[in-house]
């Protein structure tokens, strides 16, 4: 026999008129779910790529027997930009080195080839700020995309005789800023079993998991309150199923094939958007600069996995408000539903909050730790929150003096679940800016600007390298004073290594001027200024701060999304609530108020809570990588609170006008 569940859900799609339209269109936040998961997956997965893409160029070193060439990279800056040189030589005698990715062959001796970004900017620069750092061909060849990570990169790859200083032993460096940047050895190829990755692309990846580690909460917590859109009416309506003899499993299956429907649609709408706006995704910078559209690119398998996840995750929600449907529907339909919280969420919460403290007190922790610490602790607070809501409300309604604060603090007590829902969001998103906004990982070296350094074998080498330095800077009409410091003055570019220093004055042009002049006198070692020391600790706190200020921007819209799609709803599932109050003779303004309050109070104490913790959270960070806190943040904090509470009170003054037009004529209503 066919079943009628189909049937009769579609059935009462169609009948539910205006109101039940308004509901499944505010499903529209299974779009927004599916868009921002697509995107965070897609960055995570396309700095894998990157990365991949960035490995051949340091040398995967061989036996000097096996070897067929000799690789060198260098790194070099130009405007605070980094240029990452390759130097080849093909070893006399040896069988054919394969062709590097992104090159059609071998580079010959004198032959450069460029990424397009590098070969604009060597015509936009005079060369005497970049050009002449590289041999002079008659014309340069190009490097493929294959070979680069981003369309902004900045790469050369120099083919050089056996001899040249550049491919010498003195080119693999030696100092810890070295490692990443400058390394050379013998080679066969440029694939090896366990590639080592670019400092400037290895760490892009584990810090975008961490980004999504702290939006998953958020985008979870929308794509619930899409799930429970019209909660309270589609319980009344199937209770009256339930009671006129429907089973407990013909009440599931209508309200999962309906909820899978709309959520269904609507993340298939957020995959259409990001599809579409691939290739605006892709002038995001993000790093060493923008994508390849390619590399946002999820493919079929995820971007079905992501609708799967969003239509699954909003039906188990909806399907999980119709417990109290199938077990005791005459109380459903008589509105009888305390909805209280157990004590174990706070000891549940206490037990992860102190595992969360003891983990955190050793100080060695891995990033990968840190993430899961992070993620258990955002599980531990989404099971608390709920529970501080009800003993919030308990207490306000016990000391309560205005009607606004009563009616506030009764539906808190009543439903603590969906008050939780509506600021969680923004609860968790405390969280973000808490820990982004007071991290401070970066190295300045401000004092150090406008140092060049040539690496010397000795103080006496450095010296008379100092009168030739005099000479070319000042054939180059760069105005410099030229140094030997002492190898006890650490407080330098050259950090008490043996070498030189030219003292540049006039700003960041003459400075590039200075290290393209210099670059003859490092013998295999290019010149480097207080970027290329600061590199190893900077490429690190430029991904968290690119990260932390995405996340929080989609962190607060994601919260504000959430709390007006849950206002919204509320509104909608309390209509027949609202109506009597308004018979009863409560002002609009009074029922307008007591919305508001639900949400300042939670909101007040446990936003605060989840700051304090990502503060915490900062703190441990900054006290694994030895740097203090940045107490500057604290403003920016500051901004970054009132900005969201500004929003999320936005997002939920939205509803105002529904709230007016639900109570209008509510003798009329039909429940």
């Amino acid at each position: 026999m066919r079943s009628p569940v189909l049937p009769l859900t579609w059935h009462l799609t169609r009948s539910s008129g205006r109101r039940g339209l308004q509901s499944h269109l505010l499903a529209a936040g299974a779009a927004v779910g599916a868009f921002v998961l697509l995107v965070m997956v897609a960055a995570t997965l396309g700095s894998g790529v990157r990365a991949d893409h960035t490995t051949w160029r340091t040398p995967a070193a061989v036996s000097a027997e096996r070897a067929t060439a000799v690789q060198a990279l260098a790194t070099t800056y130009v405007r605070h930009d980094v240029v990452s040189v390759v130097s080849l030589s093909q070893l006399p005698g040896r069988a054919a080195t394969p062709a590097p990715p992104g090159l059609s062959a071998f580079p010959k001796k004198g032959e450069v080839y460029l990424s397009p970004a590098l070969a604009e900017l060597i015509h936009q620069l005079p060369a005497s700020q970049l050009a002449d750092r590289f041999p002079k061909p008659a014309s340069y060849g190009t490097i493929g995309a294959a070979g680069l990570a981003s369309p902004d990169e900045l790469v050369a790859v120099v083919g050089r005789a056996p001899s040249d200083p550049a491919v010498s032993k003195a080119a693999g460096g030696g100092n810890w800023f070295d490692e990443g940047q400058t390394e050379r050895a013998h080679i066969a190829g440029f694939s090896a079993p366990k590639p080592k990755p670019s400092i400037f692309t290895g760490s892009d990846q584990q810090t975008a998991v961490m980004g999504v580690t702290l939006l998953v909460a958020p985008v979870v917590v929308l794509a619930a309150a899409a799930g429970r859109l019209g909660a309270a009416r589609r319980e009344q309506r199937l209770a009256a199923l339930r009671l006129a003899g429907a089973t407990p499993r013909q009440i599931l299956a209508m309200t999962a094939a309906e909820s899978a429907a709309v959520g269904a649609a609507g993340a298939l709408t957020g995959a259409l958007a990001y599809a579409a706006l691939l290739p605006a995704l892709a002038r995001i910078p993000y790093g060493i600069g923008r994508w390849y559209t390619g590399q946002l690119w999820v493919g079929l398998p995820w971007l079905a996995a992501v609708v799967a996840a969003v239509t699954a995750l909003i039906t188990v929600s909806a399907v999980s408000t119709l417990r109290q449907v199938a077990t005791s529907p005459l109380g459903v339909a008589q509105q009888a539903d305390p909805r209280r919280t157990r004590m174990i969420r706070l000891v549940l919460f206490a037990v992860v909050l102190g595992y969360v403290l003891i983990s955190t007190q050793g100080g060695q922790l891995k990033t990968q730790q840190l993430i899961a610490l992070l993620a258990l602790f955002y599980g531990a607070f989404w099971l608390f929150g709920p529970w501080v809501v009800d003993r919030l409300g308990r207490i306000a309604g016990r000391f309560a003096r205005r009607p606004a604060t009563l009616l506030a603090a009764r539906r808190l007590s009543d439903d603590p679940r969906g008050a939780w829902r509506t600021v969680s969001g923004l609860v968790l998103a405390g969280f973000v800016a808490g820990f982004f906004s007071v991290i401070g990982l970066d190295i300045d070296g401000s004092a150090n600007h406008g140092q060049v350094a040539v690496v010397a074998a000795d103080s006496a080498a450095a010296r008379h390298t100092a009168t030739e330095a005099r000479t070319l800077l000042r054939e180059a009409g760069v105005t410099a004073t030229v140094s030997v410091p002492s190898e006890d003055d650490f407080d330098n570019v050259l950090g008490g290594n043996s070498g030189l220093i030219a003292h540049v004055s006039g700003g960041q042009d003459q400075v590039d001027t200075a290290v393209t002049a210099l670059t003859p006198l490092g013998a295999g070692q290019l010149p480097f200024t207080q970027d290329y020391v600061s590199a190893p600790d900077n490429v690190i706190a430029d991904r968290v701060a690119v990260v932390g200020i995405a996340t929080l921007v989609m962190s607060f819209l994601v919260a504000a999304a959430s709390a007006g799609l849950t206002a919204a709803a509320n509104v909608l599932d309390r209509r027949r609530v609202y109506g009597l109050l308004r018979l009863a003779g409560t002002p609009l303004r009074v029922l307008n108020r007591a919305r508001v309050r639900e949400t300042v109070l939670p909101l007040a104490v446990l936003a605060g809570g989840t700051t304090a913790m990502g503060v915490y959270g900062a703190y441990q960070l900054n006290q694994l990588a030895g740097v203090s806190m940045n107490t500057s943040g604290a403003v920016q904090l500051a901004v970054c609170v009132v900005i969201g509470a500004l929003a999320m009170f936005a997002a939920i003054g939205c509803s105002k006008p529904l709230l007016r037009r639900v109570t209008t004529d509510a003798t009329q209503t039909a429940d």
